[in-house]
């Protein structure tokens, strides 16, 4: 009897916040549409409960309308889900490039039904019906991709370069947007573009070739290079394939205050890297936990760095770069000339529109084996044959890098390399 009046209770809840729910729904994207931060502000203000303002004020909430208007240029309500008690779901697709999210709000249950909480997301997967009706052709794929892209960066919503391949065979490749605001210059197909963590490829394959040569193993633990990193204790703990998997516990020598700090000119080698490094311990037991640790490749390099003799960058320049062909993919020194690097772009949003600022002084002047190198869309092309053909390391050594590991509570993540 009890559990029949709270669902009675609990469905009369839902049925008295439908209208309003439906209601903020609307109004959100109304908002979204218009991406008004004046309008914002004040409704954010006016309809929002404290709790919700404490966590992100008004102003926050003007930055999130002005990031999903510009990235939408507007959405169209698909549909609105069926209330539940204080919570509502939408379906929305963007203007500009037709992708579907997702709008869920938690209202509070008595009128005037303030928004307590409420978040966007990405829809991967289209809802029910709206899957392509036919298959196309590659001619029509590279067609509607053109297409679609230049439609995208014309909004100035994309700037890159952009190759698609199929069994080894380039089927498209294009660039679009610039590589440099300041002087226009645009993107070319073989402009550089910085990696970010995709470095953290090179560092793991390079690590398997050494493997593969019986130099090291993945369980070796790494007191076996460095026996005082971070301390003896963990060093005794912490192995290589959990440096790999993210599971060793370590952070991110980026958050030592050194870095934000200093000159970006004091941080160009693996050493002076590992100095920022010095102090980070253990977040919890290696293989119990995954947490994503810059500082953990970043040993890694050190590690092939202790194990060859050779420095981190001439390991990956002549036995990954130069073997599969990648005459476009370094570290470079970024206060030297290197020919056809584009900038990267930050957007700001104000109430006189969006602003654009470089991340030149945000970023690594060289780029190490954690991330931060440069290359080409390309060169990422031949990366890609050479280590799937055995070029860089065996068969079965590539299926240990591409293949997830739970059993190191890394269920989506094999060693350099997220997986799926």
């Amino acid at each position: 009897m009890l559990a029949f009046v709270t669902a009675a209770a609990a469905a009369q809840q839902a049925a008295s916040t439908g209208p309003a729910a439906e209601r903020r729904v609307r109004e959100y994207v109304e908002l979204v549409n218009s991406g008004d931060r004046k309008a914002v502000r004040s409704y954010a203000e006016q309809n929002l409960t404290p709790a919700a303002l404490a966590r992100v004020p008004a102003e926050g909430r003007a930055n999130t309308v002005s990031s999903l208007h510009d990235e939408t240029r507007g959405v169209e309500v698909h549909s609105v889900g069926e209330p539940k008690p204080g919570q509502v779901e939408a379906i929305l697709r963007s203007r500009l490039a037709g992708e579907w999210w997702r709008l869920t709000m938690f209202l509070e249950p008595q009128p005037p039904h303030r928004i307590e909480r409420l978040g966007m997301g990405l829809l991967f997967t289209p809802p029910d019906g709206q899957r392509a009706a036919r298959r196309l052709s590659d001619e029509e794929v590279t067609r509607e991709l053109d297409a679609f892209l230049r439609k995208v960066a014309e909004a100035d919503g994309f700037s890159g370069a952009v190759l698609v391949a199929k069994d080894g065979r380039v089927l498209f490749e294009k660039a679009y947007g610039e590589a440099n605001k300041d002087f226009g210059a645009p993107n070319r197909a073989d402009t550089k573009f910085n990696l970010g963590s995709m470095n953290k490829m090179f560092t793991a394959v390079a690590i398997a070739q050494l493997a593969e040569a019986g130099k090291l193993s993945f369980d070796d633990p790494l007191a076996k290079f460095l026996p005082d990193f971070p301390d003896k204790e963990s060093a005794a703990k912490i192995r290589i394939k959990h440096l790999l998997t993210h599971t060793s516990g370590l952070g991110s020598y980026f958050s030592n205050d050194r870095f934000g700090e200093g000159s970006r000119e004091l941080f160009r080698t693996v050493d002076d890297f590992m100095g920022l490094a010095k102090g980070d311990t253990p977040a919890f037991e290696p293989g119990t936990k995954s947490r994503y640790s810059n500082t953990g490749f970043l040993v890694l390099g050190k590690i092939i760095e202790r194990v060859t003799g050779q420095t981190y960058f001439d390991y990956v320049r002549e036995r990954i770069f130069k073997p599969a062909g990648m005459t476009n993919t370094d570290s470079y020194d970024l206060d030297r000339v290197n020919t056809n690097l584009a900038v990267g772009y930050e957007k700001e949003y104000t109430d006189e529109g969006v602003r654009f600022r470089n991340n030149i002084f945000r970023h690594v002047i060289r780029g190490g084996p954690a991330g931060g190198g440069y290359s080409t869309v390309g060169d990422l092309l031949r990366f890609s044959s050479a280590l799937r053909s055995g070029k860089l390391v065996g068969e079965a050594y590539v299926k240990t890098l591409l293949s997830p590991k739970p059993e190191l509570s890394s269920p989506n993540y094999g060693y350099g390399f997220a997986v799926s």
